[in-house]
C-alpha cells in the first residue's frame, strides 16, 4: 500500500495503542503459568499475534476477544517437532527460542520473513554449541534470506557469558527459560548492555508472575524450578508509539494522548526528556544525544531534529542498522529526500536544522517506524509526501493510518 498525504497540522485526542514490549512479555509469562491468567488491553499487531501462535506452538490455550486474552498457561516438558511462525518479530524469534528449548527435547524449527533471517543470533548459536545442541540456520542458504533456523537438544542450567553489546532480547530470553530448569543459573553480561530499558520491563514482568530474579549490576541470579503464577495484567500505553505524536506535537500539531503511564519503566519514555530537550536548547547549542538505549523512538525522533534551528548528533545508534531495515541509512536517505540537512556516520546521525521539508515520494523500506515516522514528516512538509510500503505499520501499530486520519491527517491509501 502506498500512503498519499496532504500536509496538514494534527489536533484532537489519541489513546495510545498499548506497549508491545509489555505485551510480549506479559502473553508468554502467563502461558508459562499454571493456571488461567487475563492479560488485557492488547493490540493484535503482527508481532504480537506471532508470539500468541508460538506460545500456542508449545500448549498454552489463549483465548482472544475485544483485546483480551484469557490464557491457560502450560509448562510441562515435551518431545515433539514443531514449527514457530516468528513472522518478523524478533523479540518473538529471541524470547522463545531458549523457552522452546527448556521445554521441547524434540526438534523446534524457526521460520520467518522480511530480514528477521538476517537478525543476530550468534550469541544462541554460541550458546547451543557450548551445550552440545543441534543448532542448524539455513536462513541465508535460500534466496531470499528467510529464517529458516532450527535447534534441537536441552537446555542446561548453569553459568551464561553474554555479550550486551548486540541486544537486551538474548538476557530476557534466558531469563524467561532459566527458571524452568532444575538448577539455577547466573547471567553474566560481558561489555556494554545496549537497551537496558527493556530488561526493566523484563524482571518487571517475571515479578508479577512470581519469578524473582536477583540482580547485581550485570549478574543475573535464577533460581531454578520455579513456577510462574497465573494473575491478571493490563498493558500500558507504549512509548514507543507515543513518540511520534510527542515530535509531531513539537512540529506544531495538538495531539492530547491518553493511556501512558508516567511512572513507566519504558526505556522509550525518554522520548519526553528528549524533545523537552530540544525545546528548551538555545539555536546556537550543539546538542549530542546517546540513543544507545532507545533504538525504537531514534527515526521519529531525528525528524525533529532536522526541524530544529541549530546543530544536533545523534550518537551511539549503529544498532539501527541490523532493525526491520537499516534504519541508521534509511533514517537519513528519506529525510533527504525531503530536504532534511542529515548525515549518516558509522553510528550516528549528524542534523543541520531546516525550517521546513518539502514534499516527495518516498520508502518506508518495509520498516513500520520508518512508514509512520514519514507520516509524521508530512505534517510539515510543503507538498504531498506519498509512502510507498505503508502496510508496513501493521507489524506494530495496524491502525496508525486510522488514528492520523481521524487527527485531522489527510491520506489516500492506494493498493
Amino acid at each position: 500500500m502506498d500512503a498519499i498525504i496532504t500536509p496538514t497540522k494534527l489536533k484532537g485526542t489519541v489513546a495510545i495503542p498499548p506497549s508491545k514490549s509489555l505485551a510480549h512479555r506479559a502473553i508468554i509469562c502467563a502461558c508459562l503459568a499454571r493456571g488461567k491468567s487475563t492479560v488485557s488491553n492488547v493490540a493484535l499487531s503482527d508481532d504480537i499475534v506471532a508470539t500468541i501462535e508460538c506460545m500456542r506452538s508449545l500448549g498454552a490455550k489463549i483465548v482472544v476477544k475485544d483485546g483480551v486474552l484469557e490464557i491457560e498457561g502450560n509448562s510441562a516438558k515435551a518431545s515433539a517437532d514443531l514449527t514457530y511462525d516468528c513472522k518478523e518479530s524478533g523479540s518473538t524469534l529471541r524470547f522463545i527460542l531458549p523457552i522452546a528449548l527448556a521445554l521441547n527435547s524434540g526438534k523446534n524449527t524457526f521460520v520467518g520473513r522480511g530480514k528477521l533471517g538476517e537478525r543476530p543470533m550468534t550469541i544462541y548459536r554460541d550458546i547451543c554449541k557450548e551445550q552440545g545442541v543441534e543448532y542448524i540456520d539455513k536462513s541465508l542458504l535460500n534466496a531470499n534470506h528467510l529464517l529458516d533456523l532450527s535447534v534441537k537438544g536441552e537446555l542446561k542450567s548453569g553459568e551464561y557469558h553474554v555479550d550486551g553489546g548486540v541486544s537486551s532480547q538474548f538476557i530476557t530470553g534466558l531469563l524467561f527459560a532459566l527458571s524452568l530448569l532444575d538448577g539455577d543459573s547466573k547471567i553474566i553480561v560481558e561489555g556494554q548492555l545496549q537497551s537496558v530499558g527493556y530488561l526493566h520491563l523484563t524482571l518487571s514482568a517475571l515479578k508479577d508472575f512470581g519469578i524473582d530474579v536477583v540482580c547485581d549490576g550485570s549478574v543475573f541470579y535464577i533460581k531454578g524450578g520455579r513456577r510462574y503464577q497465573a494473575c491478571d495484567y493490563r498493558i500500558e500505553g507504549d512509548y514507543s508509539q507515543e513518540a511520534y505524536y510527542e515530535v509531531a506535537n513539537y512540529l506544531g500539531s495538538e495531539v492530547v494522548m491518553q493511556g501512558l503511564n508516567a511512572d513507566s519503566l519504558q526505556g522509550d519514555k525518554v522520548i519526553v526528556d528528549f524533545v523537552s530537550r530540544l525545546k528548551s536548547a538555545d539555536e546556537n547549542e550543539v546538542l549530542t544525544f546517546d540513543g544507545s538505549n532507545c533504538p525504537d523512538v531514534i527515526p521519529v525522533f531525528a525528524l525533529a531534529c532536522c526541524l530544529r534551528r541549530g546543530h544536533t548528533d545523534i550518537v551511539n545508534i549503529s544498532r539501527l542498522k541490523i532493525k526491520e531495515c537499516d534504519r541508521l541509512s534509511a533514517t537519513a536517505q528519506e529525510l533527504g529526500k525531503l530536504g532534511a540537512k542529515i548525515t549518516q556516520g558509522e553510528d550516528y546521525l549528524s542534523i543541520d536544522g531546516v525550517d521546513r521539508l518539502r514534499g516527495g515520494v518516498v520508502d518506508s523500506h518495509g520498516d513500520h517506524r520508518m512508514a509512520m515516522m514519514l507520516a509524521i514528516a508530512s505534517t510539515v512538509a510543503d507538498g504531498e509526501v506519498e509512502i510507498s510500503g505503508a502496510q508496513s505499520v501493521s507489524k506494530s501499530y495496524p491502525n496508525f493510518f486510522d488514528h492520523f486520519v481521524s487527527l485531522g491527517g489527510k491520506v489516500i491509501r492506494r493498493n
